[in-house]
């Protein structure tokens, strides 16, 4: 198993893939801090505040996706299960790991970016300051975000296989099906991934979902979406 996932966290880190993720990442980033430090107007609550630390975590959701389901395009899953000799859902779990370490970097990147650059912008509002706990528990939620985002990217990107029909179904989910789910149902947007990942990162505020249950909905839509590619790899030709 220690050569499988060495050999995929050598494929996730030596890509242009990756790389392109984590200038995006950091250019949304700083984006989201001068729009909500800078350029929102007042910001004299916690919430508010915290709001300038958050993370984007469906950019991980598209990177993860992005890239699992490129193996199958370019055609260097099967080889890897050939030569590393293991079961195909073996070599996708080491696949998904390795994705979920690189996207703790991305998260830890960004999110190291966010916290240095909105932190002496926010101490010009008035209100209460943002206390190093408050920070803690941004950064916590941005990284766990991360992470989970990026395991449920790489699962998807396993079950679809096309990286172009993957990001097309993810951004019409994300910028269509969502909105108008929160039209008909506000509440129940936030037990989608979607909305539990901005509870999480503390991109959406004063909703009826804590952020601890949150983190647990991200973690069952994770969990379950995982298993069900790793059961169907092991079922389906990998060419």
């Amino acid at each position: 198993m220690r050569h499988l996932l060495r050999g995929e966290l050598i494929k996730t880190v030596t890509t242009r893939t990756v790389l392109g993720f984590a200038l995006g990442g950091v250019a949304f980033t700083v984006l989201n801090v001068l729009a909500v430090a800078v350029f929102s107007g007042t910001l004299d609550e916690v919430a508010e505040k915290e709001e300038a630390l958050s993370a984007l975590p469906v950019l991980l959701l598209l990177w993860g996706l992005v890239g699992a389901a490129g193996e199958y395009r370019h055609r260097t899953a099967a080889p890897a299960a050939l030569v590393g000799r293991r079961d195909r859902g073996v070599v996708l779990s080491a696949r998904i790991v390795a994705y979920a370490l690189t996207g703790l970097l991305l998260g830890i990147l960004t999110t190291a970016v966010s916290v240095g650059l909105a932190l002496p912008l926010l101490s010009d509002h008035p209100g209460p300051d943002l206390t190093s706990g408050d920070v803690t528990a941004v950064v916590a939620g941005n990284l766990v975000a991360f992470v989970l985002s990026a395991i449920m990217g790489a699962a998807l990107g396993a079950l679809i296989r096309s990286p172009v029909l993957g990001v097309v179904v993810l951004l019409i989910v994300n910028f269509a099906a969502v909105p108008l789910l929160s039209d008909v149902w506000e509440s129940g947007v936030n037990l989608t991934p979607f909305g539990a990942a901005g509870i999480l990162t503390r991109m959406t505020h004063h909703t009826t979902l804590s952020v601890t249950t949150a983190g647990w909905v991200l973690a069952a839509w994770t969990v379950a979406v995982m298993l069900v590619a790793v059961v169907v790899e092991r079922r389906r030709d990998l060419a």
